[in-house]
């Protein structure tokens, strides 16, 4: 297969962000030779390092925490200065990586969500990390399920950072107003029976809703829910999600929106939750520094537990690790790899969980003093690590087609907001995903 540039007409269409920018790496691979860095410069005092750039999808606190360590690592040393550029989302991010590889320029280290690493390992694009870090290194730092899930064929390709499971957040305030018990529901049943109350309750002259979906990437949450009815989105690369535990689990939430009118989709579930619109909400572990803060301003107090279970308990990890391309140069890569032991170091990983909330990837990182110190004051900050145990990675067609929690969040706006029949979004978004594991399961399972 040709491994020239892409037509002006083509490249225009990727810088657009053209869902075909994922799946281009997975059909064609990487274009060959070295490439150079993004546009920027190492200001004057540190002039004579080498520059490690990293393209960053963190925004606000976590935006703020990563930035911090950045500018800790350029002051304690002399030869490497890293350089944080903020792409966006993990989808902005990673089309920009694309089209970068293709144009010849690239990051040294980029944040890849758990989703999309998987498009550019299948496209041969991603240097393994064991040339730069040493295997018992990265088994003896990290932890290890959460490792696990950048490790393919015996190589660690994708390094724990920004990683998260789904929480059960609500608001303890609202919940003593209503007269329920102080403490996350242990199913979804119960939650239900204790909405009559909490939905009686006003709020900035609104009536307070039990819980908001994630119009974007929302597949991520009801991916849980999809378990805890006994459904999955799929077994293997075989699409399960248009089956009957999947549709019911659907319909649950189709009928709090439209017939008990206790829930609804949200651009931004996290800030209404902030503003004390919702009473619960389900979503990453990365949102709880924020979401702690919002609470202490809005003078309510936040509570945190395990996801609520159904016919069984089921909960995936998430979010963003960190991904080395293979086409930047040693000198660059070796820099990168220093920056990622940095951020490694248990007092540095305890910084990061204490600032943001994400899972600390480090072990040791809890028996530093700041996070030992956090995870004792507030218990919040320790549910994540006690759920971890209990997690599953996600299915393997969302992780590995492209495009297909793009395809599973777009059919849930149909049902949280049309009110379409969760068997008939369903069965449309299926019909796409059978598609797309028919297009792309050659590629996936050679590299499996």
């Amino acid at each position: 297969m040709s491994h020239s540039l892409p037509s002006r007409r083509r490249f225009l269409a990727l810088a657009a962000g053209a869902p075909a920018a994922a799946a281009l790496l997975s059909a064609c691979g990487a274009t060959t030779g070295p490439v150079n860095q993004p546009g920027g410069s190492v200001p004057d005092r540190y002039a004579g390092r080498t520059r490690t750039v990293l393209w960053s999808t963190f925004a606000d606190v976590p935006g703020r925490a990563l930035q911090d360590l950045a500018d800790t690592f350029n002051r304690q040393q002399r030869d490497i200065y890293v350089d944080v550029q903020f792409q966006g989302t993990y989808d902005e991010c990673a089309q920009k990586a694309v089209v970068g590889l293709l144009a010849g320029q690239a990051p040294d280290l980029c944040v890849l969500s758990d989703v999309k690493w998987y498009r550019f390992y299948f496209g041969d694009a991603l240097e393994p990390w064991d040339e730069y870090i040493d295997p018992g290194e990265l088994r003896a730092t990290y932890n290890a399920r959460l490792l696990g899930e950048g490790r393919v064929r015996g190589r660690h390709w994708w390094l724990p950072l920004a990683r998260s499971t789904p929480l059960f957040y609500y608001n303890r305030t609202l919940f003593k107003k209503a007269g329920v018990p102080d403490r996350a529901p242990e199913t979804w049943e119960e939650m239900y029976g204790w909405a009559k109350e909490i939905t009686r309750l006003r709020t900035q002259g609104k009536r307070v809703a039990m819980e908001a979906y994630q119009k974007i990437d929302g597949d991520w949450q009801f991916q849980c829910t999809a378990w805890q009815w006994g459904g999955a989105y799929s077994h293997g690369l075989d699409v399960t999600i248009d089956h009957d535990a999947t549709v019911a689990a659907g319909e649950w939430q189709r009928k709090l929106v439209h017939k008990d009118r206790i829930a609804y989709m949200s651009t931004d579930p996290a800030g209404d939750m902030g503003n004390q619109l919702i009473a619960t909400l389900i979503t990453s572990t990365g949102g709880l520094r924020k979401i702690s803060e919002m609470a202490k301003a809005g003078g309510w107090e936040l509570g945190t537990g395990f996801l609520p279970r159904h016919k069984e308990f089921g909960v995936t990890t998430g979010g963003g690790g960190l991904g080395m391309f293979k086409r930047v140069p040693k000198e660059r890569k070796q820099a990168a790899a220093e920056f990622v032991r940095f951020l490694a170091r248990p007092e540095n990983a305890a910084q990061w969980t204490v600032q943001t909330g994400y899972l600390p990837v480090v072990p040791a990182a809890t028996k530093s003093p700041a996070l030992a110190g956090l995870l004792k004051k507030d218990p919040n900050f320790s549910t994540a690590v006690r759920q971890l145990p209990h997690t599953r990675k996600g299915d393997q067609v969302r992780m590995m087609v492209p495009n297909a929690n793009v395809q599973i969040y777009t059919g849930l706006q149909k049902i949280w907001t049309g009110n379409t029949p969760a068997r008939q979004a369903f069965s449309e978004v299926a019909t796409r995903l059978r598609k797309g594991v028919d297009r792309h399961r050659q590629s996936i399972e050679e590299h499996l």
